[in-house]
């Protein structure tokens, strides 16, 4: 869950009526192409007036995502703070959808809550959720605002810190959070010949790292660097895996299932991308993230 980002496009003030009609109407996984990122089952037809969308409290845009909130994504665990990468994404596209910082309610929501099935309370949840097709099926996603790598972590002084490749992984304990990318890159590409340990919340499994309990943990590459920073400084990243079937990982902000809202906040992203505002968010926020080796 913590390197190079993208743009979003504005579209034209629209009726009520067509808005109306389209309510009527209407993470970690597989990564998958940008054009796949939005929910097909989205409200094609929708237009996005500026600050004018139906959203779960009217003027306002409620955003979601879990406590607590880590960095680099946010800062100091505040995510109305605007510091902090996904913070800053959150309320570039809020400003693109004609909200501003006065108009955005965040709401705690935990990881899996986020994209398990069910109508939502938030507008959008932005928590490093990876796209993929098995979460469309209970929710949609906008197109991908970051594309990530998996990375692992071991301390200095194990063995799984001396690890060169996927084969040398396998006969480490190794540790993810539940229903994580991470945790699927342990049973799908490494294949580990003891079960992984699985944790609720990151911090778990940080622990388990420092307690010896695990002898590595798998994360986004992002996230990776700010542990072995900040918090495991007697860690190491050991590598990162490569994004598989060649492309990439991303991150989407997730959404209720045929949200009416679905089309605008991914045109909103997709302006981002093409202007540059999002490289720019990465390069402040994520720009320690550098290159790691690749584990093959």
């Amino acid at each position: 869950m913590h390197l190079a980002l993208r743009a979003i496009r504005r579209t034209a003030p629209a009726a009520a009526a067509a808005v109306l009609l389209a309510l009527a109407v209407g993470c970690a996984p597989q990564p998958e192409d940008q054009a796949a990122g939005a929910s097909s089952s989205g409200s094609a037809g929708t237009t996005c007036a500026r600050g004018k969308l139906v959203t779960k409290s009217a003027g306002k845009l409620t955003i979601a995502t879990d406590s607590p909130a880590y960095e680099p994504w946010f800062k100091d665990d505040k995510p109305a703070s605007g510091e902090g990468f996904e913070s800053a994404v959150a309320y570039a596209v809020a400003k693109q959808l004609g909200y501003d910082k006065g108009a955005v309610v965040w709401q705690s929501v935990p990881f899996n809550k986020a994209f398990a099935p069910g109508e939502k309370t938030f507008d959008f949840d932005i928590n490093q959720v990876s796209i993929s097709n098995e979460r469309k099926r209970a929710v949609d996603f906008s197109s991908g605002y970051y594309d990530v790598r998996q990375a692992v972590i071991a301390l200095k002084d194990s063995k799984a810190a001396k690890a060169t490749s996927i084969a040398d992984l396998r006969n480490v304990k190794l540790g993810a959070q539940v229903g994580t990318t991470s945790l699927d890159y342990i049973n799908d590409v490494v294949k580990p010949k003891q079960d992984p340990a699985v944790y609720a919340k990151n911090d778990q499994a940080k622990s388990a790292l420092k307690n010896g309990q695990v002898d590595a943990i798998v994360v986004d590459l992002p996230t990776a660097f700010y542990i072995t920073a900040a918090e495991v400084t007697d860690g190491k990243i050991v590598g990162q895996f490569e994004n598989e079937g060649g492309t990439p990982e991303q991150f989407g902000l997730v959404l209720d299932k045929d949200s009416a809202l679905t089309s605008c906040v991914t045109k909103a992203v997709d302006s981002l991308r093409e202007d540059g505002t999002l490289a720019k968010i990465e390069q402040e926020w994520l720009s320690d993230a550098v290159d790691a080796p690749v584990l093959k």
